[in-house]
Order: structure tokens, then sequence, then C-alpha cells
């Protein structure tokens, strides 16, 4: 959730994407780009942490994107398992035995953004319209499971961006886990201070100035996205719970331009949190938007919310995706 300073983001779509003749033989700080189109829908994915690099339509940019030399600044576009968003000190308790996790976020003192941020990926299969990478969660300090973390990126004609992600536990106990992504939307050149976001969640997670969960809340003032509130007049970093789920499962958070265009983020059931992320420290933007859907939220694995525990040899999958209206 905190942006790194030490990444500079891409200007246009087409900065992030292989071209030309020797594209086969550059490199990328992400890793291998797995480059998807269908139709007038481009998405870019990488092998590092299985991210969503970029995704456009119709030449519009969709998702905050970064330089070839780069990795995504501010976890942009990247997948998180086994949990997602901080864990407290990085300390939780399994049977009463205290695990002790590496503190990836020293200046909060927590454990962010799960154990696959810097993970290369390998390729499980591809086609034109779609990817699956996949990459293993080994035992280590504060987390002694063995687990795989498989992502699934399709084009799917008619409902955008679709991203499947499996997690699948391998050793002989029950292991704890939330699973979430973090992509930062956008809608072309359209300064992200303009956009209006709304999201369904009727109740917030309090938290303290760590970013970690003491309360809840329904919310209210500018912390109620319900009816929609002007990015530029945000600086957020919260949780939401209690979402209005459709009759297929689904519920949505958009960002919509003055002139009626929109793109909106969905997750299915499984994912009953959504993080909305305003800040003004993504590289290159004044302004830049994440809608992150989640299984849990921070800390879960010391106040149980929204944590799963998934039994030997099964596996467990949740979807969201991205889609776009660009006619106004």
């Amino acid at each position: 959730m905190d942006p790194s300073t030490s990444a500079t983001a891409s200007r246009d779509a087409a900065s992030a994407v292989p071209a030309g003749p020797d594209a086969s033989a550059r490199r990328y700080a992400s890793g291998r780009q797995y480059e998807l189109r269908r139709g007038d829908a481009l998405a870019v994915v990488t092998e590092l942490a299985a991210g969503l690099r970029l995704y456009s339509r119709a030449g519009v940019q969709l998702t905050e994107s970064y330089g070839d030399a780069d990795i995504s600044p501010g976890a942009a576009g990247i997948t998180l398992a086994p949990w997602a968003n901080r864990v407290e000190d990085g300390v939780w308790y399994l049977n009463g035995k205290k695990q002790q996790l590496d503190i990836t976020e020293v200046s909060r003192n927590n454990a962010s953004h799960g154990l696959l941020r810097n993970a290369s990926y390998t390729l499980v299969d591809e086609s034109e319209f779609s990817v699956t990478l996949e990459a293993a969660i080994f035992p280590q300090h504060g987390y002694p499971f063995l687990l795989r973390h498989r992502v699934r990126y399709e084009l799917e004609t008619g409902l955008g961006l679709t991203v499947r992600q499996t997690l699948v536990n391998d050793c002989a106990e029950p292991a704890p886990f939330v699973l979430g992504a973090h992509p930062y939307l956008r809608l072309g050149d359209v300064p992200s201070e303009d956009l209006t976001v709304t999201a369904s969640g009727r109740t917030r997670l309090v938290t303290d100035e760590r970013q970690i969960p003491r309360s809840t809340e329904p919310v209210s003032g500018h912390f109620d996205l319900r009816s929609g509130v002007l990015a530029g007049t945000l600086d957020l970093d919260c949780a939401y719970t209690d979402l209005d789920f459709d009759d297929g499962g689904i519920a949505h958070s958009t960002l919509r331009a003055p002139d009626g265009r929109s793109v909106s983020l969905w997750q299915d059931a499984h994912c009953r949190y959504t993080h909305v992320f305003v800040t003004d420290r993504l590289p290159g933007r004044t302004k830049a938007v994440a809608l992150e859907p989640m299984t849990g939220p921070a800390n879960a694995f010391n106040s149980g919310d929204g944590l799963g525990w998934l039994p030997p040899g099964e596996s467990f999958t949740m979807t969201w995706g991205i889609t776009a209206a660009l006619e106004g």
C-alpha cells in the first residue's frame, strides 16, 4: 500500500508492451511479459508476482503501468498470497506457538503483502487470450506450510478481463490464508483526481497509525463511497466490508469520468472485502486509485476476520475482473 519511490510510472499504454523484432531478447525488471489480445482488448501479465502490468481497451489505458526497467510501484497490479495487506509486527500464533514472519514494511514494523511479491511465477499454460502462472509458497519464517498459488488471466468476449486466483495446499496440515490483488485503475488520460470513486461497502475497518484494524463502524462522511466521491478530495487507505452483491454474487467498485465513461473492478462472493487506496504518492501521477479485492482484511492472521483455513490436498479460488464502459 505504500508506493515505492524507485519506480517510474509509464506515461502511456504502449510503453508496457513488448514490440519490434528484438522484443523477445529484451530484459524486463518484472521478468517475462505475457501479452494477451482479444478484439480491442490488451493485457500484459508479468512473471514477477503474477502481476497485471497493463490492461487497456481500444487504446484506453485502464490500469496504471510502469517502465521496462522498473518493478511495480506501490505494488501496482501484483497478486497477494498467502495473505493480503498486513500482519501486525509479523507475529501470529499457530496452536499457541508464536510465528514470526519477516518484516517487509519496516516503517510500520509489519509483514506486508504476503510471500510472493518478489517471486517468479512459472508458466502453466497460455493462449492468445489467456495465461496461467503458478508459484510455490515454501515453508519459511513464520509460515510453516507448503502451498501453490495459481493465477489465470483471461480476456473474455463481452466480459473484459477475468482473473482467477487459486491456492492449493500441498502439505499435511490445514493452512491459514487470505488472498487478494492490488490493481490500480485509471481511465485513459483523464486525471484520476477528476474521477468519481464508488464502492458499495456499508462497513469500514477503523485502523491505527500502522494501518492495523482495531474496530469497525458504519460508513459515513467521506468514508461513505456508496453514492460516489470525487477522488481528488480523498486521501484514503481503507478496507470495506458488508458489500452489496448482486443476484449473480458479484460486487462492483467503479471509477467514473465526467463524460460518463467508467472502469469497474468486480469481485465474487469469496471476496468479502474491498480495500480502497487513493494516494498522491504513485510516481508520475498526481493521484492514483487502487481498488483491491480481498478475501480478508489486514491482520486477519490475528483477528480471524475473513481468515480461511485450507485443508490438506484441497484448493480455494477467488475470482475478480475489470470491465469498462467507454461510451459516455
